[in-house]
């Protein structure tokens, strides 16, 4: 099954949105509403949701279900990167420019992504980062 950044984005926002206790641990099984989306069958969210786990950017506070995942909490990682792709508009280009150049990781997307962060800074404050 090949990776689909659109996918592991949406994940991210649903993962975020979710309710947690401190200190909880949720199982959210990959055919949960709760990380439902559109257009994506159960395999293909539950495979997504794996490869979220080995990028480091969420806590499955030590949970490892035989179906979805364990839940904490997003890491210090996970924030990072979607808040660097958060904006729609930066989320497009920060695409464009990862396919114009024939690949990517998950880093060099979120430097990408931040790179295009700073220019609209620099833009719209004159203040060079």
């Amino acid at each position: 099954m090949k990776r689909d950044m659109d996918l592991i984005r949406a994940l991210l926002f649903k993962l975020e949105e979710l309710p947690m206790r401190r200190g909880g641990v949720v199982h959210i099984p990959a055919g949960d509403e709760s990380v439902a989306v559109t257009g994506y069958d159960i395999e293909q969210i539950d495979y997504h949701l794996s490869l979220i786990i080995e990028a480091g950017l969420i806590d499955d506070g030590g949970v490892h279900p035989m179906d979805g995942i364990g839940f904490r909490r997003l890491t210090g990682k996970g924030h990072d990167l979607l808040d660097s792709i958060r904006d729609p508009e930066i989320w497009a280009k920060t695409k464009k420019g990862a396919a114009a150049a024939g690949g990517f990781t998950l880093d060099l997307l979120k430097d990408l992504a931040k790179g295009l962060i700073k220019k609209q800074i620099e833009k719209h404050t004159g203040v060079e980062l």
